[in-house]
Parts: structure tokens; sequence; C-alpha cells
């Protein structure tokens, strides 16, 4: 067993600093504090994270830490660390590891025996799920999907069962795609898509998935898209209809009629017999 006190450690220490999602006022005054006691700010992007450190007075040097090199990264900052530098780590905008880089190098720091405090912050996807209107927990958190459609339905395969409330990110140009695909996998269930969080046009929009699919290309800027569990209800929704037309959406994509009532099924939770035996009658 390991044991730390946050604040009663006098070893080089890892501090995970949430920084603002879009109103730079939701910078905390301890998050400002720890910024400006620290050696070496480590950070996604020098440019960007320079301008909200410039914001605040604060100087110390920063460093890049990214996704694409994580592993030489984290080397790096535990090198610091072992020559008795305290280190913050920041994320463009939100917080650290939560669909952003960090989890290898607090991996790597707890294993060694370093300190690692969380200050608390912004999240977008906690704002999100909270305003939703949606069961709040139990919760799961997926980030962004694959690009690849095919990729993102096989992995959204998985959730179909999960009764807790689901939360996606999703970037503005992929939104209607990810729609599309989330209905044909989970059904017609109730969702809140919020985009601009904490800016000028926060938005939340409530409804269904078919409902927000004829306007996903008019909406701006990233989204938290918080979806409800599975429930017996989203069974009882589905009308004759929307079972046929997922049926086709499959065959549309190649699957053998066998296989695309399989997989109905599997994501609807429907009974066997009831699905084939609709589409045996529409065939009629």
């Amino acid at each position: 067993m390991i044991r730390m006190k946050s604040f009663e450690e006098n070893r080089p220490t890892l501090f995970l600093v949430p920084t603002p999602i879009g109103n730079r006022n939701e910078m905390t005054p301890r998050a400002i504090e720890v910024l400006k006691a620290v050696d070496v700010i480590a950070c996604e992007d020098t440019r960007t994270s320079g301008q909200l450190l410039k914001f605040y007075g604060i100087h110390n040097r920063l460093i890049a830490y990214q996704k694409h090199n994580e592993e030489p990264s984290s080397n790096g900052i535990l090198k610091l660390l072992e020559e008795g530098n305290n280190i913050a780590l920041i994320s463009d905008a939100g917080y650290p590891l939560m669909n952003d880089p960090g989890q290898v190098l607090v991996s790597k720091v707890v294993e060694l025996g370093y300190p690692v405090v969380p200050l608390s912050g912004c999240n977008a996807m906690l704002n999100g799920l909270v305003a939703s209107g949606l069961i709040v927990q139990p919760f799961v958190f997926v980030g962004f999907l694959p690009a690849n459609q095919n990729d993102s339905a096989k992995l959204l395969e998985k959730y179909v069962d999960y009764q807790e409330t689901i939360v996606f990110y999703e970037a503005p140009h992929r939104l209607e795609k990810f729609l599309q695909t989330l209905l044909k996998v989970f059904g017609n269930r109730r969702i809140c898509i919020a985009r601009e969080l904490t800016k000028m046009h926060e938005e939340f929009l409530r409804g269904t998935i078919e409902e927000m699919i004829p306007i996903a290309n008019e909406l701006k800027g990233e989204m938290v898209v918080v979806v409800e569990g599975f429930t017996n209800d989203n069974q009882e929704k589905l009308q004759d209809q929307d079972i046929l037309r997922l049926v086709q959406d499959y065959l549309d994509q190649g699957y053998s009629k066998k296989d695309a009532i399989n997989l109905v099924i599997k994501s609807t939770g429907l009974k066997k017999n009831d699905v084939k035996n609709l589409v045996f009658q529409q065939e009629k």
C-alpha cells in the first residue's frame, strides 16, 4: 500500500490543474496560486496556454506534453521531478487526463512514488451531464468515438445494453454522422447536446436523437452529447418502421439478412422472433 497526504509531503509534486473551458473567469484562485508557485508547467500547446497564463501574470517555464509524444515527454518530466522540480500539468482547456493527455505521466509518477495532487476545476463533461436533465449517476464517460463510422458503430455496440447515462464528446463537423450512427445502434433515445459551454453562446438542446439530426449541421463549437441509458422504455418506443429501418441500414452496409437481424436484436434488446416475423411480413 502507498499512502500519501497531499498537504504534508515535502517531495517534488505533480499538480493536475484544470483550466477554463471557455470563460476565463472560471480559473480558480488556487489554480493561479499553484501555477505561479511551480517550477515548470507542462501543457498541450505552449502558444495556447501561454496566452492564458500571460492573462493571469504567470510566466513560469513552459514545456509541451502532447498525446503523440506522451512516453518521451513523461520521461522528461520524471527527470525534472528527480531534480527537485514541482510540475503542473494543464490541458488547453478543461481537466487533464479527461480526454486529454496525462494518463501515461500520472501512472509513471505514481509508480515512482511521487505525490500527485489534483485541483478542482472545469470539466465540460460534468457541465453537460449535470444540466442535461437525464439521470446523472451512475454514468459512463466515453469521450470521442473513432472517426470511422464502422469503428464507431462497433464501439457503440459495447455500450448498447448499459443502463447508465453515457457521455460523449463530438466535433461539429462530425455531429450528424455521429447521431446517425447512434440512432442506428442505440435506437431513438433521449439525449442532450451541450455546446459552447461557459461561453457567450452556451446552449443546451434536449430531445430525441431523431429530433437532433436535421439541425446537426447548424450547430457550432465543441459538443458534449449526453445519452440516456438502456431501459425497457427504449424497446417500447421503437415502432415497426424504426425496426425495419435499422435492419435496412445494416443491409445497406453489406450485411446478410440474418446478420442484420441479429445486430438489430443485439442493439435493441428486442425478442428474436418479433424482429424476424416483422421482417418476413414486410417481404410478403
